[in-house]
């Protein structure tokens, strides 16, 4: 393995273009992407890319304009998004349990001037929830998978291009640098308000060179991607990483764990990154026995508590041979600790590891200063994978990175004296169910659109499955009625299902302090009262 702060990239490469080119000259007719019996080399790979770069100059395109992706776990996304970042565009990604109102204000914040979309999957259909939306930077929707459609079909996008002089496409390419933003990451803060991440070519090529050396992928490997692409998981340590070690790219639409399993069985899967529920599910399958999973070889895992026990048994029943948890945010490009190998499996379950190379990081107290080691504090970082700030918001961008450009990521942690940190809750509200960051206040504003609600309140409880999930709290507008069953149901139909509360308590009156403001930590005494 190179030494961890070596870069396996030549210093010349510092683009995502340069990228697909050398990887085309590197890999060549080796499988990039593999789909439902479809391989796609990374030569091939170079050229669909260059062709919807090509089709987007066509289109009106310039170098910074955003484009959107809205669609799950696809081949047509991994060349939709690159090919975006061939013309100069910027990547706007978008989760695909939005419903129509969340993907707008995303549209419009980015003020995105193409989409590309998902026909219908799983029984929604995807660019009809956007009728109705005043979008008014956004000139064409894309749809792939459709071709009966009012929208532009993705094959009718495709021949857009064919007439535009590859030499065109070259310069534009070329005229990429690596500090030009390439893809803004939408997140939400605690103020319900989404805060689009800007991230550019170099920092994210460098955080996930170092994030493929410690997880040790290599040419030869089969990379079964469920993490959604629109997350840093998916996209950055899932399609970048490919890219930049020659592994073979598995897109997985539906978290199923049948399906998966099938899937590693018969494919031949030797990486396999997700959330700690994908790997209790696993296990827990009353079949497992019944599969070979001998393929497996790496694992990357994070974002909630792991039982040590989980760790110990990927390596003894599942067979993996590295297992690492990491820590990031989408403000620093997806990445900010990992475990390296040989970390004993406490180390592994317990802490999210070490700063990658090149970050610096500390837990400080509400000065800024940091605080001994075995204390917890704020975690802050700085370093190249510092995002570039909050697209169009720079009283944002202030606040969250200080004046010696120090971020605060608005967790708490506790380092150890190796450095090691360990995640032991978030600065304010937000509680992560099944993987997905959830904001209290951005449930709580959808919520407010109820006409029958006064008031409400929301906070994590804790889920055996989920590791958390949003629990409601309400206080009724006088002579309101209407069941716990009823209002799940309305919030399923107003937000991405991840938001959607499991538990719902009415209440006469919330508890506030002196200054009107719900107290939160007397609610969570009421969580099983």
């Amino acid at each position: 393995m190179p030494a961890a702060n070596q870069l396996s990239l030549p210093d010349n490469i510092t683009t995502t273009p340069q990228l697909i080119e050398r990887a085309a000259e590197t890999y060549g007719d080796t499988a990039f992407l593999e789909e439902e019996n479809r391989a796609i080399s990374f030569n091939e790979f170079a050229v669909l890319a260059k062709q919807v770069a090509a089709s987007l100059i066509k289109s009106g395109i310039e170098k910074g304009d955003r484009v959107a992706i809205w669609a799950p776990n696809i081949s047509e996304w991994v060349i939709a998004a690159l090919g975006i970042q061939c013309a100069g565009a910027v990547l706007v990604t978008l989760n695909t349990r939005y419903k129509g109102n969340e993907a707008a204000y995303i549209l419009r914040a980015s003020r995105s001037k193409l989409l590309f979309s998902i026909g219908e999957f799983l029984q929604v259909n995807y660019p009809q929830q956007l009728a109705g939306e005043k979008l008014p930077d956004l000139q064409e929707i894309v749809v792939f998978r459709q071709p009966a459609t009012t929208q532009t079909n993705w094959e009718t996008f495709l021949q857009r291009g064919k007439h535009i002089e590859s030499e065109l496409v070259r310069q534009r390419m070329q005229k990429i640098q690596e500090f030009d933003t390439s893809d803004i990451l939408f997140t939400s803060g605690t103020t319900g308000n989404p805060k689009g991440v800007m991230t550019s070519h170099e920092q994210n090529l460098r955080a996930f060179t170092h994030f493929s050396e410690i997880v040790e992928l290599e040419s030869g490997d089969r990379y079964l991607v469920i993490n959604p692409f629109f997350h840093s998981f998916g996209y950055k340590a899932g399609i970048l990483a490919c890219l930049i070690k020659g592994v073979t790219l598995l897109p997985h639409a539906v978290f199923n764990t049948d399906e998966i399993l099938k899937r590693i069985e018969q494919e031949n899967i030797s990486v396999l990154p997700g959330p700690p529920t994908l790997f209790q599910s696993i296990l827990a399958h009353q079949d497992l026995d019944s599969y070979d999973l001998s393929s497996l070889k790496r694992a990357t895992t994070g974002a909630a508590i792991i039982p040590v026990e989980m760790i110990e048994q990927m390596k003894s029943k599942l067979g993996f041979e590295t297992v690492i948890t990491a820590y990031g945010l989408t403000e620093s490009c997806g990445l900010v600790t990992a475990c390296r190998q040989g970390d004993s499996a406490e180390i592994i379950a317990t802490t999210s590891g070490r700063a990658i190379p090149d970050v610096e990081l500390r837990c400080v107290d509400s000065n800024n200063q940091e605080v001994p080691r075995g204390e917890p504090g704020e975690i802050v970082f700085r370093g190249f994978n510092v995002m570039q700030g909050y697209f169009e918001n720079e009283q944002a961008t202030k606040e969250a990175i200080d004046s010696d450009a120090w971020l605060h990521t608005g967790d708490i942690g506790v380092m150890d004296e190796q450095g090691n940190l360990k995640i032991t809750d978030r600065l304010k509200d937000m509680f992560i169910t099944g993987g997905f960051n959830c904001y209290p206040a951005e449930i709580e504003k959808t919520i407010a659109t109820h006409g029958q609600i006064l008031m409400s309140a929301i906070i994590g409880a804790p889920d055996d499955r989920m590791g958390e999930v949003a629990m409601a709290f309400l206080v009724l507008k006088p002579g309101a009625n209407f069941s716990e069953q009823e209002f799940i149901a309305w919030c399923r139909e107003h937000m991405a299902n991840y938001k959607v509360p499991r538990k719902v308590k009415i209440m006469d009156a919330l508890p506030l302090n002196a200054s009107g403001k719900v107290l939160k930590t007397e609610l969570k005494k009421l969580i099983d009262a």
